[in-house]
């Protein structure tokens, strides 16, 4: 018998279903030998239910093996009640007319509907010329003043991004709504108050808030109650930025973000026009859920509309059990690059980086990095909602970063699922204001005519001791002893 301890009829069954596959499975291995009594009970059941056992029950009960402990013992009514249930859960999941919505209603009879996004009139604003506005009472602001993103000027209506030739605009996008763990709308106020947003980058020695005109935006109203209808805000104003020749810098929020900060992007540029590298521990490309856009599936849906092409998507950082082997195919499929931890364990952080930085720039040289902070060790940054060990360190996402920025023709950035709430300490938002600074430090260094992603500065990397003292010294540079340096003077 070509099946030991299988029935003819199963087997033909077998046969005529070739290698049954799990829509989560890469490849489903063969059915190993099924109990005699088992096999038995299974020829019982009618031809429809005996096959949507065989198609669905390995999913159902997650391998062949457990399948037949479940059925184990069972009489054919039992085996047929048990195939009966995962029908019902099958059907049950799927949507019915009859009972569910198609669509949430909104009251369009309220006087308010569109209140939340209104632009303020410019007769009901503060007269002024257009152009940033300091807000700092001091001189050299930093300590005081109202907190803004990397210490910037303020800037609110688009003749203010082009009265002050800003290069730069960030602006927050406070939306928790596509995520199931909540706190990610309070990541903008969290880097605005953080620790760190602003000056010299030791490592290249070049300032960005020197070399770049900077703005912090405010935040984009985000209807909270619906992601669906905030999304849409979201990619107008991204777009409102990209008009004005000014990159945006979004700070979320969670990942849902994505989607409409590419698509206003492509707005802009057109679709198709620029890459993308997104940072991090999960691709982000899930699709067939109820909702159409969360912050497990603006990928899926950013390319699936034409926005990006996958070719042109480049992940970093992927890691845990999400996605399974389905979503690797999928993104082979489609053309897309992609860099997991695992690859970084087979071939070293040097080399990840230099291929990511490389395939940035084929077919395209504007490019998009979309930042999750999860792609970084939990260690570095507890505060999010989807923490998966094993990260990016700080040490290799700065470079990285930056290198990206220097050497790309940057047109967005977005960093996202920030979730102060769940970090009593300053790290993570420390950690996300100082990703954002290397991107910012790398258009900097683009702007200055550096266009070499690994380029650092020879003074902060070589002290040339001892002859750069000895040549002060002769020089009369070098500090001079004083015994009473700090004392008061008779």
């Amino acid at each position: 018998m070509k099946y030991p301890g299988r029935s003819i009829v199963f087997s033909a069954l077998l046969l005529a279903m070739g290698a049954a596959q799990s829509l989560a499975d890469e490849e489903m291995p063969e059915m190993p030998e099924i109990p005699a009594a088992l096999a038995t009970v299974i020829d019982g059941l009618a031809e429809e239910k005996r096959e949507y056992l065989m198609e669905e029950g390995k999913g159902f009960a997650g391998t062949w093996e457990k399948l037949f402990v479940r059925l184990r013992g069972k009489s054919l009514e039992e085996v047929e009640a048990f195939v009966d249930a995962m029908q019902y859960l099958e059907d049950a999941s799927k949507f019915n007319p009859e009972t569910d919505m198609a669509s949430i209603p909104l009251n369009t009879e309220a006087e308010d509907f569109n209140s939340w996004k209104l632009m303020n009139p410019r007769a009901l604003a503060t007269q002024r010329e257009p152009g940033p506005i300091h807000l700092s009472y001091y001189a050299r602001g930093g300590r005081g003043g109202v907190q803004t993103f990397a210490g910037a000027p303020v800037a609110i209506y688009p003749e203010d991004l082009i009265a002050g030739d800003v290069e730069v605009a960030i602006v927050g996008a406070p939306l928790d709504m596509g995520t199931y763990y909540r706190g990610q709308r309070f990541g903008p106020q969290a880097m605005r108050t953080g620790y760190y947003q602003a000056g010299n980058d030791m490592a290249t020695m070049v300032n960005p808030s020197k070399v770049l005109s900077i703005v912090d935006y405010g935040d984009i109203a985000i209807d909270n109650m619906s992601t669906e209808i905030s999304v849409h805000h979201v990619r107008e104003r991204v777009a409102e930025i990209a008009k004005t020749g000014a990159v945006p810098f979004i700070v979320g929020g969670d990942h849902s973000l994505e989607y409409p900060d590419i698509a206003g992007l492509a707005d802009v540029h057109g679709k198709g026009s620029f890459g993308v590298v997104h940072f991090d521990s999960h691709f982000d490309a899930g699709k067939g859920q109820a909702h159409y856009i969360t912050h497990g599936q603006p990928v899926y849906r950013a390319i699936k509309e034409g926005h990006v092409k996958a070719e042109n998507f480049i992940q970093v950082g992927l890691r845990g059990p999400w996605p399974g082997a389905w979503g690797f195919e999928w993104m082979r499929n489609n053309g897309m690059r992609y860099h997991p931890m695992a690859e970084v364990e087979k071939k070293g952080w040097k080399q990840v980086m230099e291929d990511a930085v490389r395939e940035a720039r084929e077919g395209t040289e504007k490019l998009f990095i979309s930042f999750d902070v999860d792609v970084l060790d939990p260690a570095f940054v507890p505060g999010t909602g989807t923490p998966v060990p094993g990260g990016l360190t700080m040490r290799e996402a700065i470079p990285i970063v930056r290198a990206l920025c220097t050497e790309s023709e940057m047109i967005g950035f977005e960093i996202v699922e920030l979730d102060p709430l769940l970090d009593n300490t300053y790290r993570s938002a420390l950690n996300a204001n100082y990703i954002m600074h290397a991107c910012l430090t790398g258009i900097a260094m683009r702007k200055t005519g550096i266009t070499d992603g690994s380029y650092l500065s020879e003074l902060s990397t070589e002290d040339q001791q001892p002859g750069a003292g000895e040549e002060a010294l002769e020089a009369g540079d070098a500090e001079e002893i004083d015994p009473d340096y700090g004392r008061p003077q008779p």
